[in-house]
């Protein structure tokens, strides 16, 4: 297949992926917030002065986190958690393109970190870790074949294959750090969202590049 019609293919299954995945989690995610409000609600004023805890788009504080920013949140661990999987498997291969190695090291230097600041937002935001519903179909993630294929792959293969696969998964990252720009109020999340769409385009860019060599 050709670059253009990968490129094209992408783009499609990118559209198919986000429009079915990011209402639906959207409604979950405001379910959850739902119930925190009539729960605060049924318990009084609490000690620190917000009235009834109630987040919303207009009237959460700086600091708190919006139904929108928890949902990035809540979306990113998960996929960012699968990337550091698919990185693994590929570093463990004896005879791994140096390329391909580099890439995967640099994907998991980037991405650990950025899991552990947004599981301490969701903390702090008193956030579940987890979406409602497990955040099952999102935008870009390997199935578990797919994953199965990648460890069962030589060295030679595999370089190929994640390339491949990995292309997809950060186009599916990008997706998600775009909505966040376009939704999300936290200042944290939006500035990591603003450097996972610079890092992960450009690596995606990297990883066309390998593909044709």
């Amino acid at each position: 297949m050709s670059a253009a019609a990968r490129a094209g293919a992408r783009a499609t299954r990118r559209r198919r992926g986000i429009d079915r995945t990011l209402p639906a989690v959207a409604l979950g995610v405001a379910g959850v917030f739902a119930l925190a409000g009539c729960a605060a609600g049924a318990d009084g004023a609490s000690g620190s002065g917000h009235d009834g805890h109630a987040m919303t788009e207009t009237a959460a504080p700086a600091s708190a986190g919006t139904a929108a920013d928890v949902m990035f949140a809540q979306m990113m661990i998960p996929h960012h958690e699968q990337a550091l999987e698919m990185s693994g498997i590929v570093l463990a291969k004896d005879g791994l393109d140096p390329e391909v190695a580099a890439l995967a090291g640099e994907i998991q230097a980037a991405q650990g970190p950025e899991i552990a600041q947004l599981e301490a937002w969701l903390e702090e935001w008193d956030a579940p870790r987890e979406m409602p519903g497990g955040g099952h179909g999102m935008s870009g993630m390997l199935s578990d074949d797919e994953l199965a294929a990648l460890e069962a792959a030589d060295a030679a293969s595999a370089s190929q294959l994640f390339l491949e696969q990995m292309i997809e998964h950060h186009e599916g990252a990008v997706d998600m750090a775009e909505e966040q720009l376009a939704s999300g109020s936290h200042e944290g999340a939006i500035e990591m969202a603003e450097a996972i769409i610079a890092t992960q385009t450009a690596e995606i860019e990297r990883m066309e590049a390998l593909l044709v060599q």
